[in-house]
């Protein structure tokens, strides 16, 4: 099985407002940079759409390390899902979970794809280099959604 680390972030201007997510996937000494947005989003939908994104990009069952700084994505898959799931897909107020076609997809791709993920989360804009260019990348996709070019 390949290694493969991952560093995934997302961005919003406002939140809602036009957003972008950013992906590094290192394996080796290959790199791969990803990055998209959209204009009307939320940070937490551009969080799980980073994480989906790198998961969707892998060709095959991968060792994965994946580092984000959303505790909303980290908590979510680990933890929170698992009762999502039992309750159909409702929280423990009964409420719908938000976002829940994002956290299917990002459910699907986790469990169901053959890979090994390990879920590490960093501090955000505190200097790790992998973090920093996956926020850079993010921002490349608001950037992109705004019909900008950097």
């Amino acid at each position: 099985m390949n290694h493969v680390e991952i560093h995934t972030d997302g961005a919003c201007k406002g939140n809602p407002g036009p957003g972008g997510w950013g992906v590094l996937l290192k394996s080796g000494s290959s790199e791969k940079e990803l990055f998209g947005g959209e204009l009307a989003t939320t940070n937490n939908r551009m969080e799980l759409t980073a994480v989906i994104e790198a998961l969707s990009a892998l060709k095959r069952p991968c060792q994965v390390s994946l580092y984000l700084d959303s505790e909303y994505v980290r908590k979510g898959i680990t933890e929170w899902i698992h009762g999502w799931k039992a309750k159909g897909w409702r929280t423990s107020t009964k409420q719908p979970v938000k976002n829940v076609e994002l956290w299917q997809r990002l459910d699907q791709l986790a469990s169901g794809a053959g890979h090994r993920i390990e879920w590490h989360w960093v501090k955000g804009h505190s200097g790790d280099p992998g973090n920093e260019r996956a926020d850079a990348l993010a921002n490349r996709g608001v950037e992109q959604a705004l019909g900008r070019r950097r």
